[in-house]
C-alpha cells in the first residue's frame, strides 16, 4: 500500500470527514467525488501534509507525511490544484519543463533525455503547436493541459489531481483521463483525481472515494456506485416539485434523457406509465394499453394528448 489513510479525521476548526480509513496501491486510478464543501480539496491538502489533521494518520510508503520534508513529498506527490498560479511570462514548454526542478540545482538546463520526456509530454497531451506560446494567451483548457504536463513530468509514483477535467471540452477531457489511465497501467503510477462527474469513475477509475455526510466511502468503483443509488440515479437534478417519475426500463442514457424530458414538460403524476425501451422504439404501457413511440417528440405528443 504506497497511500494509507489510517483513523483520520479531516479539516479545519471543525471535521468535515470522520474516521477515514483507505488505502491506494500503485498502478491504481481512482476517482475522488463529492459535493463542493465536502472536504475534497482538504482531503487532498492533508495528504500533502499542507493542512494539519485533527486525529489519525496519513501515511506515504509506510513513512508518515508528517515526517517528510517538503522535497521528499515532491519526490513523492506531484499535484494539479484546480486554480493554480500562472506565471505569465513562462512557454508551455517552459512550464512542463518545470516538473524536473526537483531533480536540479536552482538554476539548471534540461538533460537531453529530460528534454526528449518533456517533447513527448506535450506530444500525448496535444500541445505541440501551443509548446511556444505564453501562459496568459491559452485557452482555459490548455493552460489546465500544460499544469498537468508539468505533473507528469515530476516522475512521482503518486499524482494528484484535484478537477483536473473542469475546464475541458469532451476530446481534451479523453486525452488527460486516458493519458492518467495508461501513466497509471504501464508506468505503475497511482493517480488520485477529484470530479464532480461518477460518469467519470465507470470508464477511467478502478477505485472511488466517495464523500457523503461526513464519511468516506471508499472501493472499487462498482461497489461504491451500487450501494449510492443518488450517484446514478436519473432523478439526480429534481427541479420539478410536482413530476412523479413513471416506471422506465431502458439503457442509462435512454433512461436518463427520457426522465429530463418529462421532468421539463410535464408536471404532473406519471406513475401510471410504463416505458420500456425495445429495438429502438418506447413501447408505453398504460390502463391494460400500450403505445410505441420512435422519438422522444412522439411521446411528449402521446403524453400531452393521453392527459
Amino acid at each position: 500500500m504506497l497511500l494509507q489513510i489510517n483513523q483520520t479525521n479531516i479539516g479545519y476548526d471543525k471535521t468535515l470527514i470522520s474516521n477515514v480509513n483507505t488505502h491506494l496501491n500503485l498502478g491504481e486510478v481512482c476517482l475522488l467525488i463529492g459535493n463542493n464543501g465536502v472536504g475534497k480539496t482538504t482531503l487532498i491538502k492533508s495528504i500533502l501534509h499542507q493542512n494539519s489533521l485533527l486525529k489519525g494518520e496519513i501515511l506515504i510508503n509506510n513513512k508518515n507525511v508528517t515526517k517528510l520534508s517538503v522535497k521528499e513529498i515532491a519526490e513523492n506527490v506531484a499535484v494539479v490544484f484546480s486554480k493554480s498560479i500562472i506565471p505569465q511570462n513562462y512557454t508551455v514548454e517552459d512550464l512542463i519543463s518545470l516538473g524536473k526542478y526537483i531533480y536540479y540545482p536552482f538554476y539548471f538546463e534540461l538533460r537531453e533525455k529530460d528534454k526528449q520526456e518533456v517533447k513527448k509530454i506535450i506530444e500525448e497531451l496535444n500541445l505541440n503547436e501551443y509548446k511556444d506560446t505564453l501562459l496568459k494567451n491559452l485557452s482555459d483548457g490548455n493552460l489546465q493541459k500544460a499544469f498537468i504536463g508539468r505533473a507528469l513530468t515530476q516522475n512521482s509514483p503518486i499524482i494528484i489531481l484535484d478537477e483536473p477535467t473542469t475546464h475541458l471540452d469532451e476530446k481534451n477531457k479523453l486525452i488527460i483521463l486516458k493519458t492518467l489511465r495508461k501513466l497509471a497501467k504501464e508506468q505503475n503510477k497511482l493517480i488520485l483525481f477529484s470530479s464532480h462527474d461518477w460518469r467519470l469513475a465507470k470508464e477511467f477509475a478502478d477505485k472511488m472515494w466517495y464523500v457523503k455526510d461526513t464519511q468516506l466511502y471508499s472501493g472499487i468503483v462498482e461497489d461504491v456506485l451500487i450501494q449510492h443509488d443518488e450517484l446514478t440515479n436519473a432523478a439526480l437534478f429534481q427541479i420539478n416539485d410536482k413530476f412523479v417519475a413513471p416506471q422506465i426500463s431502458a439503457p442509462r442514457v435512454h433512461k436518463e434523457m427520457l426522465y429530463s424530458l418529462l421532468q421539463k414538460n410535464f408536471q404532473k403524476d406519471l406513475s401510471h406509465l410504463n416505458f420500456d425501451f425495445q429495438n429502438r422504439f418506447w413501447m408505453i404501457s398504460y390502463n391494460n394499453s400500450e403505445q410505441q413511440c420512435e422519438s422522444f417528440e412522439e411521446i411528449v405528443k402521446f403524453i400531452k394528448k393521453l392527459h
